[in-house]
């Protein structure tokens, strides 16, 4: 199953930047950079993990709640952060803990790197100086790696989330094969793709998911993928894969 997930990460390939992971209890980070960052990128790991786990020692329900979370005294700016884009999306603040790693963790490494691509479970967080090329895994649909989101936002960063109701361990109540959302934040991508890929049941629920998600406040471009059909809306690009991508 691990192999399933991760099958994409196959076809991670950037010129010029080095590819290497870390890892942290449940956490894998894939990450590509123009030096070996592991060091760096472990010590940002386990940092913003703590923030994480220190606060769900203290509030136990901020890991459990499907609702969003209210501010409950002071706290580390990633867990104010998982709070406000939870809220916006309408979810609990763990729909974007993925999401939040790999952004603070990103963030952090853009002093040492002027290029990253980190990937944490299919949430990616990306600053590159040219275009880049996204394949969408969405399990056993005929589209999956057979289409790619082509990206140019050279020099700024941004993210590209997904979530699925047939793929992974993440916790869905749709039945969408993949469900990509693109944000200036990682975090909001990832509770957003959590919370438009809970109102995909069917083929037909598409076009209504796509409305409720041009609602949520710094969604910028949607990919719906059930089975064969594919929705589209916003600033997205598809292309087509060829079999050697």
């Amino acid at each position: 199953m691990f192999e399933n997930r991760h099958i994409y990460r196959r076809r991670v390939d950037r010129p010029g930047l080095l590819p290497f992971s870390v890892t942290c209890c449940q956490t894998n980070l894939q990450i590509l950079a123009e030096h070996n960052l592991q060091k760096q990128a472990t010590e940002q790991l386990l940092c913003h993990r703590g923030y994480i786990e220190s606060y769900i020692s203290q509030y136990p329900e901020f890991a459990t709640t499907l609702a969003p979370f209210p501010s409950k005294g002071p706290a580390p700016k990633i867990i104010r952060d998982m709070i406000a884009a939870s809220r916006d999306a309408g979810v609990g603040p763990m729909a974007s803990v993925a999401g939040a790693l790999a952004e603070y963790v990103g963030r952090e490494l853009l002093a040492f790197s002027s290029e990253i691509i980190i990937e944490n479970g299919g949430d990616i967080f990306i600053r590159t100086k040219r275009p880049v090329t996204i394949g969408i895994y969405a399990g056993t649909s005929p589209l999956s790696m057979k289409i790619g989101l082509v990206m140019d936002r050279k020099n700024r960063p941004f993210s590209v989330c997904t979530s699925s109701g047939t793929v992974g361990h993440s916790l869905s109540f749709g039945s969408s094969d993949a469900v990509c959302i693109v944000s200036d934040s990682a975090l909001l991508a990832d509770a957003a793709a959590t919370s438009i890929g809970n109102r995909v049941s069917m083929e037909k629920d598409i076009d209504s998911a796509i409305a409720f998600g041009k609602s949520i406040r710094g969604v910028q471009g949607i990919v719906i993928i059930v089975g064969s059909k594919v929705g589209l809306w916003g600033d997205v690009e598809l292309v087509s894969l060829s079999k050697k991508a």
